[in-house]
Formats: structure tokens, C-alpha cells, sequence
């Protein structure tokens, strides 16, 4: 009888060092995505300069002479960097939620909220409709056409 006592209080004590421990391992994962989120962030808005110079071709508008949906997107981030948020808005009105939804789906993957995964596929059906609703603007107000 004794020895179940000594075992039962053993395994009780490893398994709260056990939790202490994940916990520890969990806030530590959390400083190291914060602070890599900061860093990316510096180094991107550093780099803003350079990314206005080198912006990617979008092969749809090269071959077809039309927008695709994503046009105007690398122009928004960009905007977005250097803190202009009206212009981020109307290069492409996804771009920051799309990043609030990438941030929080970072964030769920560490934390694991618990109605997390449904959050995210609704966001992400909301970024998609603001997607094609500003794509089916640009068609109907002839925006869409490169001359």
C-alpha cells in the first residue's frame, strides 16, 4: 500500500514538471515568433526601397494584357510597409487582412486556440470574396485592360 502512495505521488510529480516544463518550451516558442515576426518586418520595411525597384513581372499581364486577380498586390505590401494605408487599400484591398489572417493562423499553429481552424477557413473564404469582388469591380469599370 505504501509503494502505490510513493508511486502515485512520483508519477503525479514527474507529470507536473512535465507541464511546467511544455509550458516554458510553449512561452518560449512564442518570444522566438514574436521576435521573428519583428525582425521580418524591419527587414522588409528596410528593404522597401529595393522592393519598389524590383517588383515581379505577373506573366498574365505580360502575355495577356489583362489583371489577374492578384494584381497590385506587391504594390500594396509595399504601400503597407512604408505605412500608407489609403494606397495600400486601393492597390489591393486584401492585403491586410490577408496578413491579420496569416499572423493569426502563425499564431493558432502555436497555440492552438480552440475554435481556431474554423476561424481561419472562414477568414480565409472572406479573402477570397474581397479578392473576386475587387477583381469583378476592376472588369466592370474597365480597369482590367492594360493599354
Amino acid at each position: 500500500m505504501q509503494m502505490y502512495n510513493f508511486n502515485s505521488f512520483f508519477l503525479t510529480f514527474v507529470a507536473k514538471e512535465k507541464m511546467k516544463i511544455m509550458k516554458k518550451i510553449k512561452e518560449i516558442k512564442i518570444i522566438l515568433f514574436i521576435f521573428f515576426l519583428f525582425f521580418s518586418f524591419f527587414l522588409l520595411f528596410s528593404f522597401s526601397s529595393f522592393l519598389k525597384v524590383h517588383l515581379l513581372a505577373c506573366p498574365v499581364k505580360h502575355f495577356f494584357h489583362i489583371d489577374c486577380p492578384g494584381c497590385g498586390m506587391q504594390r500594396s505590401i509595399i504601400a503597407l510597409l512604408e505605412g500608407d494605408l489609403w494606397n495600400s487599400l486601393s492597390f489591393y484591398p486584401a492585403t491586410i487582412p490577408i496578413f491579420v489572417f496569416l499572423i493569426y493562423t502563425a499564431f493558432h499553429l502555436i497555440i492552438n486556440f480552440k475554435h481556431g481552424a474554423t476561424i481561419i477557413k472562414w477568414g480565409y473564404i472572406f479573402c477570397s470574396i474581397i479578392i473576386f469582388t475587387f477583381y469583378i469591380y476592376k472588369i466592370i469599370t474597365y480597369k482590367i485592360f492594360l493599354l
